[in-house]
């Protein structure tokens, strides 16, 4: 049986079938294991990102809009909830400047950039592993999330906005 070890052309299809199965259980065992071992990091808010996160003359005006927004896009889930989360911004935008154009333009903003398919620190879902997408959280998920929220709230008591507003 192990004489197409010695004598390749003799049973090569048998052999590349079997290193193919090894193979695939191989990496099915691994990546299954450490998707489910793969938590949410720590939760980190920038602001608005790439946007400023306020005016010249008030520069933290709508930060706290854009820290809310973060923590639901850190904890990502389903596309429904992106496009809340999206309308939230707005809203708060909106109710902050009183500049439908500013608010709308930031809507649009985090529509178009903010997709989970796309590999930057501030995608939907960004606080777990890329490539998660749209999928709702499971209850152990859901819990890590307020673990991981407390932890946050503990080390920063007065939020992004506010500490950055202070060191300048």
């Amino acid at each position: 049986m192990v004489s197409f070890l010695f004598f390749p052309g003799r049973f090569p299809s048998a052999l590349l079938l079997l290193l193919a199965l090894l193979t695939l259980l191989t990496l099915t065992a691994c990546c299954g294991q450490a998707r489910q071992a793969v938590g949410i990091a720590p939760f980190t808010s920038d602001g608005c990102s790439l946007f400023p996160d306020g005016t010249l003359k008030d520069r933290f005006r709508w930060c706290d809009c854009c820290q809310s927004h973060d923590l639901v896009y850190w904890q990502g889930g389903s596309a429904e909830e992106r496009k809340l989360a999206d309308a939230a911004l707005r809203d708060c935008v909106l109710v902050r400047t009183d500049n439908r154009a500013l608010a709308e333009t930031m809507y649009l903003g985090t529509r178009a950039g903010g997709h989970p398919a796309f590999p930057t620190w501030y995608r939907w879902g960004y606080g777990w592993p890329y490539g998660r997408g749209y999928q709702p959280l499971s209850d152990a998920e859901k819990l890590q999330v307020q673990e991981r929220i407390l932890d946050y709230t503990q080390q920063h008591p007065a939020g992004y906005c506010v500490e950055r507003a202070e060191v300048r």
